[in-house]
């Protein structure tokens, strides 16, 4: 169809599951698209799987250093963004009396740094445990329901929000 002829998108977390779902739809509607993912094996399948064409980048979405960089190459490559997906996430579910400091960290880092980019149509997945408490999801559905009123308080809407 062609619907996103021309545009430039990012999808982080692009390398497998919505992401990489992502990436074929948007490569299909004639986008320019560049991934992310920090996985040498899932970048290198998904790179296979999605062709030259698709800009494949090593980035770590909890560190602002490689969010610096990120745009920085995207920059350069595509001098400027139309889209981005803000995918990148992790799962990490257990019990509140197990979790730790460095845990705890790194699962508010990748899950709401670097969410943000100006001009651009932001896409961000977040997930139903922002609204419903499930076993071992504490910390998991904190850092969702944090993006969810990050982009509240940025749009000063109710976001429109992807489930996963």
């Amino acid at each position: 169809m062609n619907r996103l002829q021309g545009k430039r998108a990012l999808i982080t977390g692009g390398t497998t599951g919505i992401g990489l779902e992502t990436a074929r739809e948007f490569l299909k509607e004639g986008a320019r698209v560049a991934i992310t993912g920090a996985n040498p094996e899932t970048l290198d399948a998904a790179r296979k799987d999605l062709g030259n064409d698709v800009l494949v980048i090593s980035s770590d979405a909890g560190n602002l250093a490689a969010q610096q960089a990120l745009a920085k190459k995207i920059h350069e490559a595509f001098g400027g963004l139309d889209i981005l997906f803000a995918n990148a996430g992790i799962v990490d579910m257990r019990p509140v009396e197990q979790w730790n400091e460095a845990a705890y960290d790194r699962s508010f880092a990748i899950n709401l740094k670097g969410r943000f980019a100006n001009p651009a149509a932001i896409v961000l997945t977040a997930s139903i445990n922002a609204h419903l408490g499930m076993p071992n999801s504490s910390i998991y559905g904190a850092t969702k329901a944090g993006l969810l009123r990050s982009a509240q308080i940025r749009s000063r809407r109710r976001p429109t929000a992807s489930w996963a």
